[in-house]
């Protein structure tokens, strides 16, 4: 999920948001709109601000060399990057943050 997608959402004055279940409707002065979100998010209304948070996923089983190879092949789409910190981290790692190039 982009950085600019985790940010909260001000609803401005006028404009009322619903949320059924993944589903959220917006209504206001020129109309309605409604949005079907995916599993992976959370949506969530407070004080007329909207914020959508992703979901971590977890994993967990009886069998540890079969998790843990689960995590790594899905770790292996998305390695972590230390100079713009994306990508698929383990659960409590940290990867150290790399100065870009100067010019």
């Amino acid at each position: 999920m982009s950085r600019i997608g985790k940010q909260p959402i001000n609803l401005p004055s006028g404009v009322e948001a619903l949320i059924n279940g993944q589903s959220i409707e917006i209504k206001g002065p020129k109309g309605v709109r409604n949005f079907t979100a995916t599993d992976d998010v959370t949506l969530s209304i407070s004080e007329n601000v909207t914020c959508v948070k992703p979901t971590e996923i977890t994993i967990e089983g009886i069998d540890q060399q079969v998790v843990g190879q689960v995590a790594a092949n899905i770790r292996a789409w998305r390695k972590p990057e230390p100079y713009k910190g994306k990508g698929i981290r383990y659960k409590g790692e940290y990867i150290f943050a790399k100065e870009g190039k100067k010019k």
